[in-house]
């Protein structure tokens, strides 16, 4: 079993870390005491199918004192249990981290009437020495970005450099709305309708009379051509801009045959070199007809 303690400083970026471990599979608890870590990898470790075998577990300053001091002895216990965690350490400078909870102007969990921001900010530091001092992996966060914290994450846990972003290709009607979480819209009602030849009217895109029909003509084949250029250029760098998911949208009239056909196209063109990509015909699912 792999678990990966994350902690650091309030401000440093623990939420950001522990939600790109999430979307990285790992199965991501936050704020667990720490005197429950041997018990929780107990209770996944059992090897039931289905159940997670990577876990992430955010601990910060709001454990017991007592418990935090104690890291060293709960580590002892993991090991002995045959899991050996890897800590990530997050924090930043002082006037940064004063800088960000001024922004937020949210409350710092160790600021009190009696203990000011720069105050709980210092002592934050000293309750969580004993975590820091076992880190595998410190980062300074200070002059990181969102998104700068979230691929160097990526880079040192994702397993074998595989993509996390997927990518759906789906079709849709305009007459029902564009798909609210479309990352990128393409518009094909410009070609050939086979809804005004008598014979495909009932059909789909997915039925080969329909796809004989559209591959007969030159504009079909023109913007195919023009689509599949700019996804096979532009979807790799979407992908790497820190998106878990990439949504391609194609619409027609009644998304029942020329958008559902270029779905298809252009998934099967698409597949080897995207690696995970889904498709999805939004009024064939509506009409029950997948």
């Amino acid at each position: 079993m792999k678990l990966v303690i994350v902690s650091g400083r309030s401000g440093s970026g623990k939420s950001t870390a522990l939600h790109q471990l999430e979307d990285l599979g790992y199965y991501c608890v936050d704020n667990l005491p720490v005197a429950l870590l041997p018990e929780l990898v107990n209770t996944f470790r059992s090897g039931i199918e289905g159940e997670p075998t990577r876990l992430a577990v955010g601990i910060d300053a709001r454990n017991r004192v007592h418990d935090l001091s104690r890291y060293a002895d709960i580590a002892r216990i993991l090991k002995e249990q045959g899991c050996d965690p890897e800590i990530v350490y997050l924090d930043a400078r002082d006037d940064m981290l004063m800088a960000r909870f001024s922004s937020t102007r949210r409350k710092h969990p160790l600021s009190s009437n009696q203990r000011s921001l720069e105050e709980a900010i210092a002592y934050e530091r000293e309750l969580l020495d004993q975590l820091a001092s076992h880190a595998d992996l410190r980062l300074d966060t200070s002059s990181l970005s969102v998104h700068d914290l979230r691929e160097a994450l990526r880079q040192r846990f994702e397993p074998d450099g595989e993509r996390t972003s997927m990518v759906l290709i789906e079709s849709f009607a305009f007459k029902h709305g564009v798909p609210l979480d479309a990352d990128l819209v393409f518009d094909v009602r410009c070609l050939p309708n086979p809804h005004w030849e008598t014979g495909l009217r009932d059909m789909t895109g997915l039925d080969q009379p329909v796809i004989e029909f559209l591959d007969e003509q030159p504009l079909v084949e023109a913007l195919y051509l023009d689509i599949y250029s700019f996804l096979l250029r532009w979807l790799p760098e979407l992908q790497a801009s820190d998106r878990t998911y990439v949504t391609v949208a194609i619409g027609c009239t009644g998304g029942q045959h020329r958008s559902v056909y270029m779905v298809e196209r252009l998934s099967a063109a698409l597949h080897e070199t995207l690696g995970q990509l889904q498709t999805r015909h939004r009024e064939l699912h509506r009409k029950g007809r997948l």
